[in-house]
């Protein structure tokens, strides 16, 4: 996956040289993609309204008539997903044929047919407009003409994406690209239930994003949380093992203290810790974090110190594994200083006392590293507002923040989506 430097001082392998390797650049990047409402239009119409989008996993649709409704307000839009009797999974705007209305109104269900409340307009679950109320009172209506407006809609490894533009000019397949192909069969783990942490904060959603495509900052903005595991004397500042570019997609694969060892005085923590301090991300020691791991585009580096793979799927969609399995984060910019985010950590079903509380021990460790990130995202924010600085510097380790900022900078230039892609 990439070269390793031996230095005597740290005896500790890191990745070298990642950003030339990219084929990226090495000088200073600009601001303006994070503070410009003008480059965030831009954004808006020639990434999130091109590029294809994750809005979910398929067991969110478990059984014939399922549904669920996703905002992307980069896009305006309402998404309704729906699983039909057939089990195809479909997209359409969540917007009525007669004035514009909501045909569903809640988060999610069960359901083969919507019925807009408004003039109780009905829809099966497919798009078809079935029912129209005092229709003789329209002139010249036709029902086929008038069904929902479908969304492009594709399935990969179970990750459901839609694509805004009425005849997408890639497949789904396309986009990915070699990514798609190495990490196609890998075994998902307890995606039936999951930890979600939501925050709605004052930044551009690139800075979230950003927060999690690099270790450099963990010892110093999280000391207490994630620096014992995640750096240690050997690698002070948490240098990346292994990464690369895919296409327009990046991965990171980061440094682990296996030296770690739960302090005595943290009682709770070592009564949670079912690992004895090793180190467990996603939640899970059983045989299925096993399978995960054995599977070719994991710890791809093959690194001793290898804690977990940040892989982020241009442009906003993040799947991580470790040896605990995988999570998930979701940057949905709102306005060009807005952002809501989403993290999903799959965990299995606890079956002892000692499983739920290693599990609420995990959830409120992620609850403190989340304030930590997101409290710092937008102090960055107010900074980069401020007009002090023109451009931002960045070291090899955060070559994945290079990589989405050049890639994004190639989408709002290029005419066509293949052109974006080259």
């Amino acid at each position: 996956m990439s070269d390793v430097l031996e230095n005597p001082k740290i005896e500790v392998p890191h990745a070298i040289d990642l950003t030339r390797k990219a084929g990226l650049g090495t000088g200073p990047v600009p601001v303006e993609p994070y503070v410009s409402p003008e480059f965030y239009e831009r954004e808006r119409k020639l990434v999130f309204g091109r590029a294809w989008l994750n809005l979910g996993r398929i067991e969110q649709l478990p059984k014939a008539n399922s549904y669920f409704v996703k905002p992307v307000e980069a896009c305006n839009a309402q998404v309704l997903v729906t699983r039909n009797a057939d089990g195809e999974i479909k997209a359409f705007h969540n917007v009525c044929s007669h004035r514009g209305a909501a045909v569903a109104l809640e988060e999610c269900g069960v359901r083969n047919r919507f019925t807009c409340r408004y003039h109780g307009w009905t829809y099966r679950n497919d798009g078809e407009l079935i029912g129209v109320t005092d229709p003789d009172m329209f002139f010249d209506l036709d029902k086929k003409q008038l069904g929902l407006t479908p969304i492009a809609c594709d399935v990969w490894e179970g990750w459901i994406f839609v694509n805004f533009q009425k005849r997408p000019e890639v497949s789904l397949i396309e986009f990915l690209g070699d990514l798609g192909e190495v990490f196609r069969g890998i075994p998902y783990m307890n995606t039936h239930q999951a930890l979600i942490i939501e925050a709605n904060f004052n930044a551009n959603w690139k800075l979230i994003a950003d927060a999690f495509a690099e270790g450099y900052h963990v010892s110093s903005l999280h000391p207490n949380t994630l620096a014992p595991s995640f750096s240690s004397d050997k690698n002070k500042f948490a240098r990346p093992v292994g990464g690369r570019a895919w296409g327009a997609h990046r991965s990171v694969s980061t440094f682990g203290n296996m030296d770690y060892v739960t302090p005595e005085n943290s009682k709770v923590e070592r009564l949670a810790n079912m690992n004895n301090g090793a180190i467990v991300l996603a939640g899970d020691t059983g045989e299925q974090a096993q399978k995960l791991l054995a599977h070719r585009a994991i710890n791809q580096a093959k690194s001793a110190h290898w804690s977990a793979d940040l892989t982020w799927l241009f442009p906003n969609f993040n799947i991580d594994f470790s040896p605990g399995g995988f999570w998930t984060h979701e940057f949905w910019p709102t306005a060009y200083n807005k952002t809501r985010w989403i993290a999903r950590i799959y965990m299995p079903t606890a079956t002892s006392w000692r499983d739920r509380l290693a599990q609420e021990h995990y959830a409120a460790r992620w609850g403190e590293v989340v304030l930590e990130d997101v409290s710092n995202c937008e102090r960055i924010q107010i900074g980069l507002e401020s007009g002090a600085k023109d451009h931002i510097i960045l070291q090899d380790g955060e070559f994945m923040i290079r990589h989405s900022l050049e890639t994004i900078n190639k989408w709002v230039n290029a005419k066509t989506v293949k052109e974006a892609l080259s």
